[in-house]
């Protein structure tokens, strides 16, 4: 047996430890008794099992006072979707809190047994959510991508998680075959208009709902962080008085869409208020609060997952 073989069984037997322990509730003798293994072995496999993320750990039982800023949020700004969860203290912990309710939201949409279009943007919350999924079987859907999927150097856009999520689900995939932003309006235009990338963009429309993530135009910016635009590009859409992104597209504090500049160039779906999609945001953060209100004023989106911190701060801003 080969190293691979022996990594592969070793998996094996922390997954069967861990389904004994968590779902059949079995204390460590029994499972040691049951696989053959000493006590201590039986400990290390469940150790395992954890560190190497097989084992998700949901709580079910409702935080009370999360629920109510999620209730506010949707009568106060006409959410027809909101869940808000705990903030944790650290760089990053609210980020992965969202993130795992985001996964939520995904596995009950693609748990249906009716065929949807789910439809996938781009960001660091996205990705950290679809690294929470379990694998799902759901041949009835298809998961279209939003935005390009091509970084300005050429390579796969990092944040882009369509395909993340095809390692995870068994329903089909679509891409987009171009740079989130384009080089020119022209180039754009020219990419647009290729017959497998109209069909994309027609599917991406026709969604039933839309997984977002929502970005702030400041100096860290996804779009410059990541290398979409450039600094004077940012800061000509500031001028002009962009306040956050989804998908690429700027839009003020209103939400609505700035006129030319960067969206020019922009080869996502277009964001339209009324669309008939769900579309639910997944952000926290507070560089993300303005950008969250502004796009749920706007109309840009239906939905949100944040943050307890992030939901008042919201709701200090509307009022």
């Amino acid at each position: 047996m080969d190293m691979s073989d022996k990594a592969s069984k070793r998996l094996d037997d922390a997954a069967r430890a861990a389904w004994l322990y968590y779902i059949s509730g079995k204390t460590q003798d029994e499972i040691a008794q049951i696989m053959g293994v000493s006590r201590q072995s039986a400990q290390r496999l469940v150790s395992l099992a954890m560190s190497s993320g097989l084992v998700k750990v949901r709580i079910d039982h409702p935080i009370s006072r999360c629920l109510s800023l999620a209730r506010k949020l949707r009568e106060q700004l006409g959410l027809a979707y909101c869940d808000v969860v705990p903030t944790l203290p650290g760089d990053g912990g609210s980020l992965g809190s969202v993130a795992n309710a985001t996964a939520d939201v995904i596995e009950r949409w693609l748990s249906s047994d009716s065929p949807i279009v789910m439809g996938l943007g781009t960001g660091r919350t996205l990705r950290a959510a679809i690294e929470q999924l379990p694998r799902i079987s759901c041949d009835q859907h298809r998961i279209v991508s939003l935005t390009g999927n091509i970084a300005p150097d050429g390579s796969t856009a990092f944040y882009n998680v369509l395909f993340s999520i095809a390692d995870k689900v068994s329903a089909p995939t679509y891409p987009i075959p171009m740079p989130v932003i384009a080089a020119s309006a022209q180039e754009r235009d020219m990419l647009q208009a290729q017959k497998i990338v109209a069909k994309t963009h027609e599917m991406a429309r026709s969604a039933d709902v839309a997984l977002v993530g929502i970005g702030q135009v400041d100096e860290n910016a996804p779009l410059l962080l990541d290398g979409f635009i450039t600094a004077n590009e940012l800061s000509e859409v500031r001028d002009a008085g962009a306040v956050g992104e989804i998908l690429g597209w700027v839009f003020d504090a209103k939400g609505n869409i700035v006129q030319g500049l960067t969206n020019n160039k922009v080869s996502s779906t277009p964001l339209h208020k009324n669309s008939g999609t769900e579309v639910i945001g997944a952000a926290s953060g507070k560089a993300k609060v303005l950008p969250i209100l502004a796009a749920i004023r706007g109309g840009l989106i239906t939905g949100l997952v944040t943050d307890e911190t992030t939901a008042e701060a919201l709701l200090r801003l509307q009022n």
